[in-house]
Parts: structure tokens; C-alpha cells; sequence
């Protein structure tokens, strides 16, 4: 059985969760006050990590024309934008920011083949901003989804200072399976098809895996 947590939390868990046991064992036998208010305050502490690093199964809608949510948040922003990076031209971009409270495991919204994987270093701006797409720090991945062009940006935000992604070039990855994670307070950005028809709308919850937020036409533009 896999774990409920992203085992990239498993380090910051057990480093919360064990000095926390450690200083209230101490208090008990003690009785210090000190020790006590360490003892809750590390708790605290470690509940809030074990709760920020929570992996829990997702089973989604599947279909070659549906286009999930990579991750859990607010849909902030829905515009056409240029994308020169892999959809080279006009693009529909979703997109989502994610709170320090929400599941910042990320999903793989199409099925496909990985065409594009990069990496830039940038700034660590709130993410909520509209620069944050392209002065933060950011993972890239594009997918083929059968012809159909999908990017998706892991962007950092100003807590965030690591972000993982697991494919690579030539992997071939399964709609809704999970694709990496951003550590603490971030942003997705999702690039599509211009013509693709949005399901969802500014303000709009999400939830990575299940969440439609957009149908992509039946011919599809084609990667320049």
C-alpha cells in the first residue's frame, strides 16, 4: 500500500513529527511548562506538514477530448496569451493557485507523450500576480496529447522553493496521474489549443485529477 503522503514530505514529517513526540514525552514525565509549550507548538507544527504534504487517490473523469486539473486551488486567470515555448503561437492558458491548505500534489491532465521538459530559474513573486508566469521559477512540461499540444508550468511562488516533476522526455504519462509537486504556496499555469472550449470560470474551485477545466476541439491546431 503506498503511503498517503508525497515522499517528498516524508523527511519534513519525520523532522516535525519527531522532536513533537520527543517534548511531549519529556513534559509528561517532567511536567515543565516549557516543555509543554514546545511540545504543542512542534505538534502544530507537524500536523500543518502532514496536512500540507497529503497525497490522497483521485479517481477523475477520462477522455482524449477532456483537459483535468493539474491541481488543487482557485482558478485566478483565463486568457488567450502567446506561448512560444512548445505551443509556439496563440494559446488558451488556465490558471490555478494553490494556497499553503490545498493538496500540492500535481496530475497530469491529458494523456500523452512528453515532448518538453525544462526548468528556468526566476524569482519567488506571489504567485497569485500575473508576472508570476514568467518571472517565477518554474518547471515545464509540454504533452502530446495524440496531436494535441498541452503545456503545464509548475510555477514557485513566495513560499515556494522546490518544485519536482517526475517525467522525462519520451515518457508516455496517463491522464490524472500524478506528475510531481510544488513545495508550499504555488501556482499551475495549463496552456492549450486556442479554440479549446473552457468548462470552468474565474473563481471557480478545482481539484487536481477530477476537475474539467476545459473540452479540446476535435481537430486540434497543430504544433508549428
Amino acid at each position: 500500500m503506498r503511503t498517503p503522503l508525497a515522499r517528498e514530505g516524508l523527511p519534513f514529517v519525520f523532522s516535525t513529527a519527531a522532536p513533537a513526540v520527543v517534548f511531549i514525552i519529556a513534559a509528561r514525565m517532567n511536567g515543565g511548562v516549557m516543555l509543554w509549550v514546545l511540545g504543542i507548538g512542534i505538534s502544530i507544527l507537524a500536523i500543518f506538514v502532514i496536512g500540507f504534504f497529503r497525497d490522497p487517490e483521485r479517481e477523475g473523469p477520462k477522455g482524449d477530448d477532456l483537459v483535468l486539473s493539474p491541481a488543487d486551488g482557485k482558478v485566478m486567470d483565463i486568457s488567450v496569451v502567446e506561448e512560444s515555448s512548445y505551443l509556439q503561437g496563440e494559446a488558451l492558458r488556465i490558471s490555478i493557485f494553490l494556497s499553503l491548505f490545498d493538496v500540492h500534489v500535481n496530475r497530469y491532465p491529458v494523456s500523452g507523450d512528453v515532448r518538453l521538459r525544462d526548468y528556468e530559474p526566476g524569482r519567488f513573486e506571489p504567485a497569485w500576480r500575473t508576472s508570476a508566469s514568467h518571472s517565477n521559477e518554474r518547471a515545464s512540461t509540454g504533452i502530446d496529447a495524440g496531436g494535441k499540444p498541452i503545456l503545464v508550468n509548475q510555477i514557485a511562488g513566495l513560499a515556494a522553493k522546490r518544485i519536482v516533476t517526475y517525467a522525462e522526455i519520451g515518457d508516455k504519462v496517463g491522464q490524472g496521474e500524478r506528475m510531481g509537486l510544488i513545495r508550499f504556496g504555488s501556482r499551475v499555469d495549463v496552456y492549450m489549443p486556442k479554440d479549446t472550449v473552457v468548462d470552468i470560470k474565474v473563481g471557480d474551485r478545482a481539484v487536481g485529477g477530477v476537475t474539467v477545466l476545459a473540452r479540446m476541439p476535435a481537430q486540434p491546431e497543430d504544433v508549428k
